[in-house]
This record gives C-alpha cells, structure tokens and sequence, in this order.
C-alpha cells in the first residue's frame, strides 16, 4: 500500500490500537502500540519486513486507529477485538473448552467429582487441570489414599449396600454408615489439605497420629496409617514437585519451532502439584517468531482463564503492559519470569522439551496429511483441491435423524466448520430424502450469500446416495462441485470402499494409497458427529418421552420438575426424596417418576 504521508503524520504519539483493513473493508490485522505514530509508520520503513507483513501490507487499503489511556489498556483491546475479528494475519490461539476442576462437595458426606463451571458456594473446586484425564487421576489417586466417596447423590441416597469400590478399599461406604460423619469429615479435611499443598504438614500430621496409637497398643490403627502414609508418599512421586510458599502456584509456557511448525507448552503447577501440561498450535503462524507467539498466547488465554501469580516463559518478551494488564484481572500482583534458575528453570526445561515434542509431532502430522492431499489431487485430477466437506447421516429405525458435515482444509480437520441438522418432516428412515434435506440446508445460505463452497463434496453412501445429492446440488444451481460417494464394501469392511463419481463410474483405491487414506479419515469423521449427535438428541427425546407417558404428569408439573433439576438428565440423575420435594410432587409420584426412569 502506498500510505498518505499527512496521515502518519497525523497520528498521535499515544498508547492504542490499530487495524489494517482492506478494500472491502475486512479487517486483516490487529495490533496495539505504546506509540501509535511511531509503530504504525515503522511498518513503511523498514525493508526487512517478513514475508507475512509484506503480503498483508500489498492488501491494506486503509488502516483505522482508537487511542487509550495506557499501553495495557491497549492490550485488553487488541486481544478482544481478535477474538472477535479472527483477523487472517494475527496469530489466533484456540481454546473455547473451559478448564475442569476436582471438586470437593458440600454435603454431609463431601464428594470427589470432575467438575466443569461454576461451584456452588459450599463447594470446594481444586485446580484449574489441563485436561480431564489429570482431574481423574487425581480423583483415583485421593480415592486410594482417603477413601472418598464419588459416587452420584442419587446412587448415594438409595444404596442398601456398599458397593465394589467399598470392597477394593476405595471408598469407606458412607452411604450405609460404615463410617462415622467425624471420622470422613476428617478425611475430607486431609484431602483438602493435600489438594491445597499442604503435603509435608498433612505427612506430620498422620506420622504422629500413627505413633500416637502405636504407643497404646492400637496396631490396627497404625497399620491402616501406616499404608495411608505410604500411599500420600507414592502420590507426591506422581504429582508433588518442590516448592516453597508463592511458588506453590505457577504456570509454566515454553513454546517451540520445528520444520515451521509452533507449538506451545502449557504446565500447570498448583497447590505445590504438577497437574499435567496441554498443548497450543497458532492459527496464522507462519512467519511469526516465537516471542510474538508467547505473547499472542499469554494474551489471549488469559483473558479467559484463571491467573496464577507467577508465570514463567521460556522467550524474552515486554512484559511491563502483559503484568500490569494481568494483574488487574486477576486483582492480585502477577510476575512474568523469564530468567530463572534452580528448579524453576528445570520446570522451563521440562516444558520446553514438551514444546518441542508437539512441534515435531504436528510437524510430521502436517508433512503426511499434505502427502494424502497431494495424491488425492492427483488421482482425482484436481489441482486446486482444498477443501473437502463430508456428509452423513444417523438415526435408529428412523428416529432422532441427524445429517453431519465435517470439514477439511488447510491439512486438517476444520472443526470450527462443523455442522449439523436436525432432519425432520421426512418418511422416517428415509436416507435419501435425509440427505437430499441435509444438503440443502448446508448449501442454500451459500447460494443466497455466496458462501464459501467445497472443491470435494464426499458422501458416505452408494449410488442411491450420490444420485440424490446430485439432485439435491442441481436444484440449487452448484452442479460445478465435484461429488464422490464412499460406498461400503463387502461385509462394511475398512478398506474395501469403493469410490463412485456423480456419472456412475467406479474406482477402487488399493489399500494403501495416501489419498484413500485421506477419504477414509474424512468421512469416519464425519460418522462419529453424526452418530454422537444422534445419541444425544435419542435420549433427550427419550426422557421427555418417559415423562409425557407418566400418569399423573402434565405440561404444569413436567415443567416444574424440568426447571427445578435443571433439565431432562437432571431429573434422571435424582433420587426418590429430591423428586418429592418438588411442589405438587407426593412422595408416591415420586416413586412411580422414579420406577419410570429407571
């Protein structure tokens, strides 16, 4: 672009944001400034920009700016409006999925349960974990050690009997008071001294318990002690690293590059326990550094997610706006650490081989999946091939139909393109009209809206299904797009597929061809969203099935039970006295409800 010069000279020497937009007034980039005249003209000074500043550059038709008060001010914005915008030349960080928790309940006899949102107040959430199998560890390992109970409330309020984990001495049946409420409260207690980082009081604390009743001669409670310490010690081998007071909560990023790929490693340290690591891959990468990814990164996530105090990066950044920005955030003092030593640079080393790991991975991932693209190009003569969309459809006998769409492009799974529709007003079972239905609903906005559209349209069926998808596209004027069936082969086995075009003819991959490999990947995708999506509409109609047929439950008092346990699955999960204490729900409702459900 070539820039009005009065116009850079015109901006003013103040902290803010910027956005380069193009022609048709979409915003390509994002960023922010401490000096909004100085950084905006360094962009038409230096020669030495990378390769993605200068095709961004060749498309900027104008650029628009906002002032604000301080450099973290400005922070805040440019991360917002990237989130919102997904300008195509900012790096872009993915992580819609909120974090779970263990959590502690607040009842009489306290649960271990994985715990996603909100807790209730008298609850007592542990964490955030990285991903959900750290939390069922953790479970598992305090289970051993504690014995608590994680059982539903429903199942706890009807037992008559201790269960299994009673018997593998993973729980100590609280449900028919085979402990007494002081006794678990204390459990519960050295749980949560545990969860809190507590550990070497916690050790003390059961050393001297288990001395205490050696010396007067209660040897079965010392050995029941005894093993507990020796459990609390196997799980500090597991999940304790060494730390000392403010660093019991830390966060720990490194992030890598290898063969062009960025990866970054997230470690999450908490309560003095090293709860696990999760990796992030940037949208948009490509020619970034890596310290304008940490910060990308640091930027954006947390705006999101919980704040500990201290976080180490393994690349020198600024970090003057990022801290005073997280710190008010999280309304507490916030560190970005970049120069450490001791066992907090062994945490860096450690995450930074993580980083590189994924990297390496993805890397390998990237260069095969363009090798399945390559050769699906060339079998079906499609050199432009990139984006490839996959329908199905599921249902049982016809009930809950669902069409799924999954996409492809760019060398993965483009899951923020899925779709999937809820199929109704058609003869039940009838796939044909299912996907006749499905394809119309996907492509019709396209047509009105002149939306994006696939170079390869799959179709999980035979020629009944192509023939009607080819219908289905004619009808909307879209019979440029290449349509290929993915029939079944004989007895469904993997492999035998046979591959049919929109004229009838038939090709016949051999086994381990890149290209077939590719299809297959696609459209086993695209089975497992439709299938998933079926289930859950199934049982949803299901249950407000079961309780239409009820006797004694109409519209006024399904709403009320509907409301009160917080929807279908709620009332399911409840026992015969949460039901009864519903309004306009005796006691003997409650049990027919209860018998109907179960």
């Amino acid at each position: 672009m070539s820039v009005d010069k009065s116009f850079l000279a015109s901006l003013p020497t103040l902290p803010g944001v910027y956005r380069m937009i193009d022609a048709a007034n979409a915003v390509l980039y994002v960023g922010k400034a401490k000096d909004l005249k100085k950084r905006v003209s360094s962009y038409f000074q230096k020669s030495d920009q990378s390769p993605r500043i200068r095709l961004m550059l060749k498309s900027v038709d104008h650029i628009d700016t906002t002032v604000t008060r301080t450099e973290a001010e400005a922070l805040l914005l440019e991360n917002n409006l990237i989130k919102g915008l997904k300008p195509r030349f900012n790096i872009l960080f993915r992580d819609d999925k909120s974090y779970p928790y263990l959590l502690l309940t607040g009842h009489r006899f306290p649960r271990l349960a994985y715990f996603r949102g909100t807790p209730k107040k008298q609850d007592q959430a542990f964490g955030p974990y990285p991903n959900s199998y750290a939390v069922r560890e953790s479970i598992q390992l305090l289970q051993k050690v504690f014995q608590l109970r994680s059982c539903e409330d429903t199942v706890f309020a009807n037992r008559s009997r201790p269960c299994l984990l009673h018997q593998i001495k993973r729980c100590t049946a609280p449900c028919v008071q085979r402990i007494t409420p002081e006794a678990y409260a204390q459990d519960v207690e050295a749980a949560a001294q545990l969860l809190h980082g507590a550990a070497n009081t916690l050790t003390e604390q059961i050393t001297a318990q288990m001395n205490a009743a050696a010396a007067t001669l209660d040897f079965e409670t010392a050995a029941h002690l005894r093993d507990r310490l020796r459990m609390l010690a196997t799980v500090r081998e597991k999940q304790f690293v060494d730390t000392t007071g403010s660093e019991a909560d830390a966060d720990v990023i490194a992030v890598a590059e290898v063969a062009g790929v960025i990866a970054l490693n997230l470690t999450m340290i908490r309560g003095g326990r090293h709860l696990g690591d999760r990796s992030f891959f940037p949208q948009h990468g490509e020619g970034a550094t890596l310290a304008e990814a940490l910060e990308a990164f640091i930027a954006q996530h947390y705006l999101d997610h919980p704040i500990p105090s201290r976080i180490l990066i393994s690349e020198a950044i600024d970090t003057d706006a990022l801290e005073v920005l997280l710190s008010e955030h999280a309304q507490k003092k916030v560190s970005l650490q970049h120069r450490v030593t001791a066992q907090r640079k062994v945490w860096l080393s450690m995450a930074e081989a993580n980083a590189r790991l994924s990297a390496e991975r993805r890397s390998t991932e990237r260069s095969n999946q363009s090798q399945r693209l390559a050769a699906l190009r060339d079998t079906l003569d499609l050199p432009a091939l990139k984006r490839i969309e996959c329908f199905d459809i599921s249902h049982t006998l016809g009930e809950a139909t669902i069409a799924s769409c999954v996409v492809y492009e760019g060398d993965d799974l483009k899951k923020s393109d899925y779709r999937r529709y809820n199929i109704s007003g058609i003869t039940p079972g009838d796939d044909y009209a299912a996907m006749h239905a499905a394809l119309v609903k996907r492509f019709q906005k396209s047509v009105e809206e002149n939306g994006v559209l696939p170079d390869l349209l799959l179709i999980d069926g035979g020629k009944g299904q192509i023939s009607t998808a080819v219908a289905a596209m004619s009808e909307l004027g879209l019979g440029e797009v290449l349509l290929l069936g993915v029939a079944k082969g004989e007895a469904r086995k993997p492999g035998l597929e046979t591959l049919i075009f929109a004229d009838g003819r038939e090709l016949n991959l051999a086994k381990d061809h890149p290209g077939f490999h590719l299809i297959q990947q696609i459209r086993d995708e695209a089975h497992r969203f439709a299938i998933t999506g079926h289930r859950a509409k199934r049982g949803k109609a299901r249950l407000q099935s079961s309780l239409e047929d009820i006797a004694g439950i109409g519209p006024k008092r399904r709403k009320q039970l509907l409301e009160h346990f917080g929807g279908l699955q709620g009332v399911r999960d409840a026992g015969v006295d949460a039901l009864a204490t519903v309004n306009g729900i005796s006691r003997e409702l409650a049990e027919t409800i209860y018998r109907a459900l179960h």
